[in-house]
């Protein structure tokens, strides 16, 4: 039977990977179509876009995996049902208990990879997607140096390019600044650089014209120059480095440094605890949300018009394990004395597995008959 076990386990991964794929697609498409709007429209290539995505993609996995291993499961033993696979398996005397083997196996590869991800992998990537996002705010290159748009970069002021040689010179420069209340001024140049020095970017206009209004009388006056340094460091607003977040933080740091963590972040103890246990709770998931599938579709036993009833349970039963843990998330950020109440709904997703497989085994027994009582001889 162990050659079942191995068949059972395969199927279990082939289908996981395709449930996998298809959700992380969906998933992973919505994500890069909400960066690629935003990155690009800001002037970034699509590498940078690429490389968001990327980054993005460990937290998606993450978030699909305990979908994926459900639906496998469901999937799989749909199958061997209809084929009367586990009929057959089943007159050879195993127990629903026994065939949930390979189905606990399977559970705990994904609550492996999961832990993987959650504590390792999903951090490390949002820390570097905070940090790259941190580098792009403040890109010069990517905010002005657009051809033939006429750019926004902060209020009152517009900044216009027609060309940019491959040698890094502006052509055709037209910058509007009405930031000041009582006048407006406009430089026009006909070649201009930008260049970093100590004190900030600096835009160095040549051949041009500064035309100055003067708000309160109406006056123009106009100034010709060779060359003029133009000071664009208040144009990119750049903000404070951002403090660190509880999603990027390690988890033993989570759990022995509560206090101190939760004080240098801003947010409660137990939103920090419920980061920190919700790293182990996914993975538990994870092992429970097959067994789940599994067990509610082998307690239907066999019927030629199929298992649509047990399908719909077992999503159901599934969506209300989540419901579970909506509830006591909301508890856990307001009292992080009440911790252990993470674990309840993988508690309460065992306890219906083992339900439903106590419920199969005895359906599948045959019924005890009586030994007829002796007649008495006449």
């Amino acid at each position: 039977m162990q050659r079942f076990d191995r068949y059972v386990l395969s199927q279990l991964m082939v289908l996981f990977g395709f449930f996998a794929l298809v959700l992380v697609s969906v998933y992973w498409v919505n994500r890069a179509v909400i960066l690629f709007d935003r990155l690009v429209s800001d002037g970034h290539t699509a590498g940078v876009v690429l490389e968001f995505t990327a980054l993005s993609l460990p937290a998606v996995i993450a978030l699909v995996l305990p979908m994926a291993g459900f639906a496998a499961a469901v999937y799989v033993t749909n199958r061997l049902s209809g084929d009367s696979e586990l009929t057959v398996v089943k007159a050879t005397g195993f127990s629903p208990r026994r065939l949930a083997r390979p189905v606990l196996a399977f559970g705990l590869i994904l609550g492996l990879i999961l832990s993987i991800l959650t504590h390792v992998l999903v951090p490390k990537s949002i820390e570097q997607l905070r940090l790259r996002e941190q580098e792009i705010a403040g890109s010069i290159s990517a905010r002005l140096l657009r051809e033939g748009v006429f750019l926004h970069p902060t209020r009152g002021v517009t900044f216009y390019i027609r060309a940019i040689t491959t040698e890094g010179e502006l052509q055709d420069v037209f910058l509007t600044d009405a930031r000041q209340a009582d006048r407006e001024t406009t430089y026009t140049a006909e070649r201009a650089y930008l260049l970093r020095d100590d004190d900030g970017p600096k835009l160095v206009m040549l051949s041009g014209m500064a035309q100055t209004v003067d708000r309160e009388t109406g006056s123009l006056s106009t100034t010709n120059f060779a060359d003029l340094t133009y000071d664009i460091s208040g144009l990119i607003t750049t903000g404070p480095a951002k403090r660190r977040r509880v999603e990027y933080i390690g988890t033993p740091e989570l759990l022995m440094r509560t206090h101190q963590v939760a004080e240098e972040i801003g947010d409660t103890p137990g939103e920090v605890l419920e980061e920190a246990h919700m790293r182990f709770q996914l993975p538990l998931l994870a092992l429970i949300a097959p067994l789940i599938g599994f067990s509610t579709l082998i307690a239907g036993g066999f019927s030629r018009f199929g298992v649509t009833k047990q399908i719909v349970l077992a999503i159901f039963l599934l969506v209300l394990v989540k419901l579970v843990e909506s509830g006591v998330t909301g508890q856990v950020k307001d009292n992080g004395a009440l911790w252990p109440l993470i674990y309840l709904p993988s508690l309460f997703g065992a306890a219906i597995a083992t339900a439903f497989l106590w419920h199969a085994g005895r359906s599948g027994r045959p019924a005890r008959r009586h030994a007829p009582a002796e007649g008495i001889a006449a």
